[in-house]
């Protein structure tokens, strides 16, 4: 779908007032995502805002933290202090530690594709403790079945939710959005809405700093490891994209590595293999490491995976992922180069679980044959 962007009148930080503010006049609940990270950082400190000044009403405002138990210490403590300062506004603060399903990147290999937070068969290997007061059931919640995005929907139903997505972190998610706008709506049908959808990462830097709010610390040390101003992702251990800086954070936090490793034993992968094919990352050390190396026929990998579907993807789920994969090489197969199946041949061995990877490649794969369509067209028109 192409996309237009529009300037506008006004700058991010005023859209979003706006967009908050239409959000409490429906007099209805609203709940509030926090993670602790720069996003939802952002939208906290604007809510805080617009409740001081009198702008909201702080007893519609019900801010919810799914705990997943495997956090860096700096965002429990950022927490803990977010918590302390709504609830002194007057707004309810929820801290869940809840047997929700989580997406584990390590877990690929060994054909498990859900993480379990605070597992009660594992507590002896907890990577912490939940705190004292934390809620840790909920009569709506389907125990060790649910994701958080599940339970939260249908503890959501009757209000509306505000998150700290923006577009800048994937054509994803901009092309959802951008979808919903064109349609005239302000929400999901789930009544999800975007306050900060529009701010790019330059925006979110500069009102922390402007605010002067305290940011965790663990930014800090990723910029320091070398971590790009677009890669400065903070979220659970096991997702992909916290994976990659824990063997580069033990060095700031010196026992971590230990307990993640007694929690999830394939987490020490990340440190031997994580510049390698078996989690698909593109980075300057792999392509040292396979400088010299005869260049991998990956269209003829691909279908060595596909002849056995069965044997090479022993999950109902991986199984699911590998078929979308399988039907999309299908359809590309006379278009797409060595590179190209070099992509889809790492999204089903590194697992692509939540099917993002899967959804770049149509972007990737058929925006490069437009292109080249469209030069050869003025070349032959020329």
């Amino acid at each position: 779908m192409a996309i237009k962007r529009c300037p506008a009148s006004i700058d991010v930080v005023e859209a979003a007032k706006i967009r908050i503010r239409n959000v409490f006049r429906n007099s209805l609940p609203v709940y509030m995502s926090f993670s602790g990270g720069k996003d939802s950082l952002c939208l906290s400190q604007l809510v805080l805002n617009l409740i001081q000044t009198g702008e909201i009403n702080p007893a519609q405002l019900i801010v919810q933290f799914i705990d997943e138990e495997a956090i860096f210490p700096c965002i429990e403590e950022k927490v803990r202090e977010w918590r302390k300062k709504f609830m002194l506004v007057g707004a309810k603060f929820e801290w869940f530690c809840l047997e929700v399903k989580h997406y584990n990147c390590f877990n690929e290999l060994s054909n498990d594709e859900t993480f379990i937070c605070w597992d009660r068969y594992k507590k002896d290997v907890w990577v912490r403790q939940p705190p004292s007061f934390a809620i840790q059931n909920h009569p709506l919640l389907r125990s060790r079945i649910d994701t958080y995005q599940d339970f939260l929907y249908r503890i959501c139903t009757g209000g509306i939710t505000i998150t700290g997505i923006r577009t800048a972190e994937s054509v994803q998610r901009l092309q959802n959005v951008a979808a919903m706008l064109t349609a005239g709506k302000s929400m999901t049908n789930k009544h999800h809405v975007f306050p900060i959808y529009d701010w790019t990462n330059n925006d979110v830097w500069l009102y922390l700093l402007k605010e002067k709010v305290n940011i965790p610390e663990i930014y800090l040390f990723l910029w320091q490891a070398g971590t790009r101003k677009g890669q400065l992702r903070v979220s659970q251990f096991f997702s992909i994209d916290t994976a990659k800086s824990l063997v580069k954070m033990n060095e700031y936090y010196p026992d971590l590595m230990e307990r993640i490793v007694r929690r999830e034993p394939n987490a020490y992968l990340a440190a031997l293999y994580w510049d390698s094919e078996m989690f698909g990352r593109s980075t300057v050390t792999r392509k040292q490491n396979e400088q010299g190396m005869a260049e991998k026929d990956y269209k003829a990998a691909l279908l060595e995976l596909f002849s056995d579907m069965d044997g090479n993807f022993q999950t109902e789920h991986k199984r699911y992922v590998a078929d979308r994969y399988r039907n999309f090489f299908m359809s590309v197969s006379a278009i797409a180069d060595n590179k190209d199946c070099k992509v889809i041949y790492e999204g089903l061995i590194s697992g692509d679980p939540k099917l993002r990877s899967f959804r770049a490649l149509y972007q990737r794969i058929y925006g490069k044959y437009i292109t080249e369509a469209k030069k050869k067209e003025g070349l032959s028109n020329g």
